[in-house]
């Protein structure tokens, strides 16, 4: 290893001039000597043991050495190809198991921890069962790509047992009633939602050029779980479609004119083909009214337009419809499923249309085929029965039935004055 006093000898090799090539070589072995050795003095003034220059070893191992967390695991999700939003809620509970165990690292932490962790968020968090599963798989994402650490209580670990939910559906009246209550760009992408049974983001990130309106069909990129699709465009909804298409295009021409008009493009697409940021088909159907900062390189550009808005408008019509169904934008989707198998359509091309990739998911729907308990007609319905209602001064009801056989059941107001 070459020490500080042979750096300092080397220097008077500058009083001969002749001898160019070793001032030369004293000036690389100085500035090597600054770069790479002085800068592992500890703060005593003496090398470092960790000096990767005494071991070879050391210095690979210091060279792969992981750095922060938090770099490690956005790192390993983009090699994953997750979402932003799934990084983004990963982290989340990432986060919150490392703060409720002291601020420990998740290293240092095990089983009984994660398993401790997941029963306080059923007990004290009141979380659902859908929920328990999301913490705890990023759990065991962190461990398992994130740290390499795959221990055997991992394969211990229970998931919580999600309940059988039947979607929410409106029935076509309601659904007329939401749309109803709706305009402009609000009332055109919920009709999308409904005639095309397109998921809000997918909606929301509508391109131009996946708009087709000779074959009369919309194309899905990058779904979810990053799959394309196909699926119809509702002739009704054409010549709207057209209107905002001219619209985000004026708002393009005037972007442009200002230098601007580059839209986000996915992957490295931006890299491959320059250009193609400004062409008119990678536009948004739905672009934004304002400009905004893009989060990896800071370049101003016009993003689609924010989902919150579209769940606002639409909780909004529902409320004003008189609805009380806990009804939402997927709930028009489900409504699209479900309106095709009342009218007949082979649940193989609705699975399709949908884009689920098992059978499973979409016979979920096959639920309004079986009207009144799988198709039972209830007993109480055989019985003719005659009823009426009248209401007390005191608000109490009473009821007298009559039913069309010799023994005549009456309530009478004593049942009422019992109640009382």
């Amino acid at each position: 290893m070459v020490g500080e006093g042979q750096v300092n000898s080397l220097r008077h090799f500058k009083q001969f001039p002749d001898i160019s090539f070793l001032s030369c070589w004293a000036k690389w072995v100085r500035t090597y000597f600054r770069r790479y050795v002085m800068s592992y003095r500890d703060k005593s003034g003496v090398l470092s043991s960790d000096n990767p220059l005494r071991d070879k070893k050391k210095s690979i191992a210091r060279v792969a050495q992981p750095g922060r967390l938090a770099d490690q695991f956005r790192s390993r999700c983009r090699l994953k190809r997750f979402s932003r939003r799934t990084e983004r809620v990963y982290w989340y509970w990432i986060r919150r198991y490392i703060l409720v165990n002291g601020k420990r690292h998740p290293r240092d932490l095990g089983g009984r921890e994660v398993e401790t962790f997941l029963s306080l968020l059923a007990t004290d968090g009141k979380v659902a069962a859908s929920t328990q599963n999301q913490a705890l798989s990023a759990l065991l994402f962190l461990y398992r790509e994130v740290l390499a650490i795959d221990l055997p209580w991992m394969e211990n670990v229970v998931r919580a047992k999600l309940p059988a939910r039947i979607p929410t559906v409106l029935d076509q009246s309601e659904v007329q009633a939401v749309l109803a209550r709706l305009e402009g760009r609000d009332w055109l992408m919920a009709n999308l939602l409904y005639g095309s049974g397109l998921r809000l983001m997918e909606c929301v990130r509508l391109r131009i050029k996946d708009v087709d309106f000779l074959r009369a069909e919309i194309t899905v990129r990058d779904g979810k779980g990053a799959k394309d699709r196909r699926t119809m465009l509702p002739n009704r909804l054409v010549e709207p479609l057209k209107r905002q298409i001219e619209l985000a295009l004026a708002q393009h021409s005037e972007d442009l004119s200002m230098d601007l008009g580059a839209v986000w493009l996915p992957f490295a697409l931006a890299r491959k083909y320059p250009a193609a940021a400004r062409e008119p088909g990678w536009q948004y159907v739905f672009p934004s009214s304002q400009l905004s900062a893009d989060p990896d390189d800071g370049s101003q550009r016009r993003h689609h337009v924010d989902e919150k808005g579209l769940q606002r408008a639409v909780k909004a019509a529902v409320k004003r419809a008189g609805i009380v169904k806990q009804a939402s934008c997927h709930t028009l989707r489900h409504s699209f499923a479900t309106h095709l198998l009342e009218a007949g359509y082979d649940i193989r091309t609705i699975q399709e249309l949908l884009g689920h990739t098992d059978l499973a998911t979409t016979q979920i729907y096959t639920h309004v085929l079986n009207r009144g308990g799988n198709g039972v007609l209830s007993p109480l319905d055989r019985v003719e029965t005659k009823s009426r209602f009248t209401v007390r001064d005191n608000g109490f009801v009473e009821i007298f039935a009559a039913v069309d056989i010799e023994d005549a059941c009456v309530l009478t107001k004593s049942m009422t004055d019992a109640m009382i």
